[in-house]
């Protein structure tokens, strides 16, 4: 498949400044819907894209820039077929390199993936082999479909899933087996984050984000919930800089809400300078204070949150905007490289570089990212609506 790479026209000739701007695009022969960084530092440029497609099987691929040339490749040895579309793909949380490389996908079932042969970056040694396939319902060989999961990275041989079953699931990867599974809400849960070794956060079509201790399995706090009754949250985010923050994405809303745990029930900002539904959220990897979201505006927004807590007249802007051709759906922050961004649209990949300056970004981006087009489809509610009635066929 094609990759490109495409340079700002406004810039001043310098090598470094073309570099800073610069936007590295993949074309996948298939919808992209799933994708992460890799974390590894060996790996920096790295990622893994799952497709959208309603019929089975579905693919993943492992892509990575080539940063001397600025082409994105796929090695045909990482591609591998996945019987469902993906709902989340994530590389395990190893920068050191310490453990063996792993890849999981969650779907009908939370698969783990080893890949090998990866490190000379030569295509006839790669390979990927499933190393797990791993069904909470001990009483079935269904499930039902998973939504979405996180891999603790303080302690990366948990992960913990979410279900539509209204359950959510603390693997032990290294055992292959439950550690503890819990009702979560009432209904659906749609997404699920970690904040740290023991505690993790759920979203819900019940309208609650609740937080769980491992330490007190039977007990949960409920730190917000929506204030129209049964209008579900799809997404969460841990601010990984400081676990007193989290933001939620509210279903066919164009605001986030941006809560601290340690006052429940009212967010401490919201988020309302999107036009559309926000599809998208993800917290600056490199400061406590920076999130970036995404919605059917066809906006990317990145905010400084340093004032929160502070009233703002009019409410608080974003400091860079991007402008998209349509739609934006899908969005990761790199860990490992925290001045880039990756977002998937229709069937391309397209990593952007931001600068980055004493935690925060620099002004000449705002004026530069204004002129950047970026083309973007597809909404979150009806991947959903679309994978969940196919799995119950």
């Amino acid at each position: 498949m094609g990759a490109s790479r495409n340079s700002d026209p406004n810039q001043d000739g310098s090598d470094e400044q073309q570099k800073r701007s610069e936007i590295y695009t993949y074309e996948a022969p298939w919808h992209i819907y799933a994708m992460n960084w890799s974390v590894r530092r060996d790996k920096k440029y790295r990622l893994a894209i799952a497709s959208l497609l309603e019929q089975a099987p579905n693919r993943v691929e492992i892509v990575q820039l080539d940063d001397s040339n600025g082409e994105i490749r796929s090695d045909p040895n990482l591609s591998f077929e996945h019987p469902y579309p993906p709902t989340k793909t994530i590389f395990i949380p190893d920068k050191e390199c310490q453990k063996p490389d792993l890849l999981a996908t969650s779907s009908d079932f939370l698969r783990v993936w080893r890949i090998s042969g990866d490190e000379d970056n030569s295509d006839s040694s790669s390979s990927v082999e499933l190393k797990s396939l791993l069904n909470g319902n001990k009483n079935s060989e269904f499930c039902g479909p998973i939504t979405s999961f996180d891999w603790n990275e303080a302690e990366p041989k948990r992960i913990g899933t979410s279900s539509i079953d209204t359950t959510c699931t603390i693997w032990d990867i290294e055992r292959e087996a439950v550690d503890t599974q819990l009702i979560a809400h009432d209904k659906e849960v749609y997404d699920i984050a970690w904040g740290g070794v023991g505690v993790f956060a759920s979203v819900s079509a019940d309208g609650s984000v609740r937080v769980f201790d491992l330490r007190d399995k039977e007990h949960s706090t409920i730190i917000y919930e929506s204030s129209e009754p049964d209008t579900p949250l799809v997404r969460l985010g841990w601010n990984k800089q400081d676990p007193r923050y989290m933001a939620t994405i509210i279903m066919d809303s164009a605001k986030v809400v941006v809560l601290d745990i340690r006052f429940p029930t009212l967010p401490v900002v919201e988020l309302q300078r999107h036009q559309s539904s926000v599809n998208a959220i993800a917290w600056a990897p490199h400061s406590s204070c920076h999130i970036c979201t995404a919605g059917d505006d066809s906006q990317a927004l990145i905010w400084d949150l340093s004032s929160m807590g502070q009233p703002v007249e009019g409410g608080l802007d974003p400091i860079l905007a991007y402008t998209a051709g349509a739609e934006i759906e899908q969005l990761q922050w790199s860990s490992s490289q925290p001045d880039w961004v990756a977002i998937a649209f229709s069937t391309k990949l397209q990593i952007l570089r931001l600068i980055v300056v004493n935690n925060g970004f620099s002004t000449s981006l705002l004026t530069n990212s204004l002129n950047l087009t970026l083309g973007f489809s597809f909404k979150v509610q009806a991947f959903y609506a679309r994978k969940l009635e196919m799995l119950h066929r």
